[in-house]
Formats: structure tokens, sequence, C-alpha cells
């Protein structure tokens, strides 16, 4: 696997750099391999095609996400290279982790809600004197994307109007079309195949 950590920080070399290379120390034990990279808003973040796993994190400034996490979601192409790719969440802040998760989290999330997010953490200033934490948030991200990812049987049920309008394209294309929409639909978490989905599935998997 190979997993990219994509930050923003104010300071150089400072608390949460210092995550960063706590978490990606942790990812490299575990056998993962791991990149980072700090956000400019306006940045060309193609490179991310090119990895399974995109960590995004970042502290939380007069509750505000650090600016330039949030210009590369808002202004750059970071959104659009992050379509159908498995995400996991975390922010630095000292505010108590029931007010970040209603207040901050959010901010990120909205971006986001084609993604499968894995995992989302709020972590303390001083979340390095607990490298348990660290290791915890790391050990889940793995978890549930071995979960994710493992071979399974595809729970998701057509519609009868999906199995309809699936007809109506040519008989070559069927099978193909209906591996990726059950797929799509199981990573996404769908109980069902229905017309909004096929729709949603293929605007963010650039058909016509």
């Amino acid at each position: 696997m190979k997993a990219v950590i994509l930050y923003d920080s104010r300071k150089q070399g400072g608390s949460t750099e210092a995550l960063i290379d706590a978490v990606g120390l942790k990812l490299a034990e575990s056998g993962v391999y791991v990149e980072k990279a700090k956000c400019k808003a306006l940045a060309d973040y193609s490179f991310i095609r090119d990895f399974d796993l995109v960590i995004l994190g970042a502290p939380v400034y007069y509750f505000i996400v650090s600016s330039q996490l949030l210009g590369a979601l808002n202004y750059g192409n970071l959104k659009a290279n992050l379509k159908r790719k498995k995400v996991a969440l975390f922010l630095t802040c000292g505010s108590p982790e029931s007010m970040a998760n209603v207040l901050y989290l959010p901010q990120l999330k909205i971006h986001l809600v084609s993604n499968k997010i894995l995992v989302e953490k709020i972590f303390p200033p001083d979340v390095l004197s607990e490298r348990d934490v660290i290791d915890s948030f790391v050990d889940d991200v793995l978890h549930e994307y071995n979960r994710i990812t493992k071979p399974r049987v595809l729970s998701a049920k057509w519609t009868e109007e999906s199995q309809e309008w699936l007809q109506t394209i040519p008989s070559f294309l069927q099978g193909k079309f209906r591996t990726m929409a059950e797929e799509y639909a199981d990573n996404m978490g769908y109980s069902e195949i229905t017309l909004e989905m096929l729709e949603l599935a293929r605007d963010e998997m650039g058909g016509t």
C-alpha cells in the first residue's frame, strides 16, 4: 500500500510536523510506503492519484482549519484528485473533542462527500507525549483500509428501475458496468443501486 500525508502547518518543524513524522513512522513500521507533502492552496495535486490512501491533517487556528489545506480544497485541484480515494482525517486543537467534531471536522468533510473516510481523529496539542494515541490512530486507519479492500461479496441490490436502465446500454458493456456500479455502491455504503446512485457514480467516474 502507498500512503501520502497532506498537511498544513504555520510553523516549520513545529508540533504538527512532529506529529506527521510520528504517524509516518508508524505507517512505515507497518510496511506501508509513505510520503508527506505540505499543502499549498494552488499546488498541483495530480500526484496523489498514485497513492492508495490519503491522510489529511492540520491544526486549527482561531476556529478555522489552517488555511492552505482548506484553500487547496476550495480553490485548487486537490478535491478533484481526491475522487474515489480512501481518506483519513485528523486535526490538532486545544478544544474539547466534542466541539471539534461539530465545528472543525465538517470544514474538511464538506469537501469529501464522495470519499470513503476511514477514520477521523482530534489530537490534543500534547499528543506527542502519548505515543499510544498516535499508534492507535494508525492502527485504526490500517484496519479500516484492509477491511474495505479485502475481497467480499457485494451486497447492494438493484432496484427494478435501475435494472431496466442497465438493459438500455449495449449488451457487451453491461457486465463491466454492473461490476463497477456494485463495487462503487459497496465502497460508498449504498444498500441499493438506484438511478440516482448510478448518475452520481457516472459523474464521479467521469462518464457521460
